[in-house]
């Protein structure tokens, strides 16, 4: 065992949205920071959303083998690159509705409230939303919550089919509105990420060390289990130790709780910090389904996504609970996560025959529904062995196809007024399946009772008193939009916490 001769302040394990932005925000500090990274630096061209070969190759899968509740194995769509899964993220970046922090009923059960409300995040929304460069525009969704300041940029201008397409909803009675999305405005990068507003700014100080291809497989407490000691990673294959004071882990929701039920010992049995029995419990991850509009005219296949409707958030009158949230997903060819549903191009494929992939793309506009799940014990992450395994069942399903059929009705609706838009096509769906861990969440919830949660208001562990967790393990509850935005503001807010103990 190789121990780095450096006592650190601050260990941070992993670079994405949350560690990456609490980087950030300590650097300054002056304090020993040492930031801990599973991959590398992540070359440009395979940060490329616009190249066809997105559809042909699992390049965004991590490589290991996770296994399903079946066991059978399948490789995660997950990132191990500096910046995490915000390098390969959609960059939308909208804050919860002020409602989704309070308990909530849905069809299927209750969403449950966090031990914070909305006003002590919204300073926070506004600072991550400076920090990642947000354009939108403020006033036009009736389900956005209050703000302190608008957007920080303006709005993205839609590509002139989807202009079209969203006069036709608005005729509808409905309000299609700016997506809030985190650019650089780069023409080689357009997307922001934790890797350029996080990382990058961070080491720029003397006092941050980055170590890459670190991959940390335990923590190590004192004799009373109290406090995290040492974190043991394995760089090169030779295994090293690091000291510190101060622990936060940033790996991700499964990762997160899978590094902590590996770190068992005689004071922690069931796993660290784990005497709630709730470490790797309450996964969460949006249920996620593509509807495909046809048309007659061909598009670039590569514009970006820029509009969203939240009309059916709450429900609507003939269902008067939570459906989510809808946005285009942009040119077909710019999606990653497009890869994952074969099964609508193959639909596609029966109905416009003779058009090659990106020709299908290029036919096509798509649209992402997306819909809370709530949080279940039994979807969970835990250890067989030296198996990571992923028990997850989706629920609230009944919401979602609903909110499916719902915005289906509204496409063909508006096709009537729309030229290039055949009447009576069909919509392919393809759902999103367990092996793409997008918006994953809530395996390490926080909250004011030890018993009933893992982490306390500022995501210190309860049974550890210097081991906190900044992704979205913390989420007690999800929502129908996605989580990225709440990640980066929490990682703020644990940090002013953090600069407060570190003072």
């Amino acid at each position: 065992m190789i121990i780095d001769d450096c006592h650190y302040d601050v260990i941070i394990i992993g670079t994405g949205a949350g560690g990456g932005t609490l980087a950030y925000k300590l650097a300054p500090t002056g304090k020993r920071i040492l930031i801990l990274e599973r991959g590398d630096f992540m070359p440009l061209e395979e940060q490329n959303r616009s190249n066809v070969d997105v559809f042909k190759r699992e390049r965004y899968h991590a490589p290991e083998q996770w296994y399903d509740n079946t066991g059978e194995p399948f490789s995660p769509q997950m990132n191990y690159a500096i910046g995490g899964n915000t390098k390969i993220y959609g960059a939308v970046l909208m804050r919860r509705r002020e409602q989704d922090f309070a308990a909530v009923t849905h069809r299927e059960g209750i969403s449950p409230a966090w031990c914070v409300d909305y006003a002590e995040f919204e300073p926070y929304y506004t600072a991550a939303e400076a920090l990642y460069k947000v354009h939108g525009q403020a006033d036009q969704d009736p389900t956005e919550p209050f703000r302190s300041g608008d957007y920080p940029f303006r709005a993205i201008e839609s590509d002139p089919q989807i202009t079209a397409i969203t006069e036709a909803i608005a005729q509808q009675g409905l309000h299609p509105s700016a997506l809030p999305l985190g650019l650089t405005r780069q023409d080689d990068d357009p997307t922001n990420d934790s890797e350029v507003s996080g990382v990058l700014p961070a080491v720029e100080y003397p006092n941050v060390t980055l170590k890459t291809k670190a991959k940390v497989v335990g923590l190590h407490t004192n004799s009373s289990g109290r406090f995290v000691r040492a974190v043991e990673a394995e760089i090169d294959g030779k295994p090293y130790l690091f000291l510190g004071d101060l622990v936060v882990l940033a790996c991700g929701a499964v990762n997160s709780a899978a590094l902590l039920l590996r770190s068992a010992n005689d004071c922690h049995p069931q796993g660290l910090a784990n005497s709630s029995n709730l470490v790797g419990r309450n996964l969460m991850k949006n249920l996620m389904t593509a509807i495909v509009q046809v048309s007659s005219k061909a598009n670039s296949g590569a514009f970006q996504k820029t509009v969203c409707v939240n009309d059916f958030y709450w429900g609507d009158a003939d269902f008067p609970y939570p459906m989510g949230h809808i946005y285009n997903t942009g040119g077909l060819l710019t999606d990653v996560i497009f890869a994952e549903a074969p099964p609508m191009f193959s639909v596609l494929a029966k109905f416009m025959p003779g058009f090659g992939l990106r020709q299908l793309a290029t036919r096509s506009i798509g649209w992402w529904i997306q819909t809370e799940d709530l949080p279940n014990p039994n979807n969970r992450v835990y250890l067989d062995q030296h198996k990571l395994c992923i028990d997850y069942q989706p629920n609230n399903t009944e919401a979602h196809d609903r909110l499916a059929h719902r915005w289906i009705d509204v496409l063909k609706s508006l096709e009537k007024q729309l030229d290039g838009f055949p009447v009576g096509t069909i919509h392919p769906r393809g759902e999103i399946p367990v092996q793409v861990m997008a918006n994953q969440c809530g395996t390490c919830r926080f909250g004011d009772d030890p018993a009933t949660s893992v982490l306390d208001h500022n995501c210190r562990a309860h049974d550890v008193d210097n081991l906190y967790v900044v992704d979205g393990s913390f989420f007690p509850s999800n929502a129908s939009v996605s989580p990225a935005l709440t990640i980066i503001a929490n990682a703020l807010r644990v940090g002013d916490h953090l600069l407060d103990r570190l003072a």
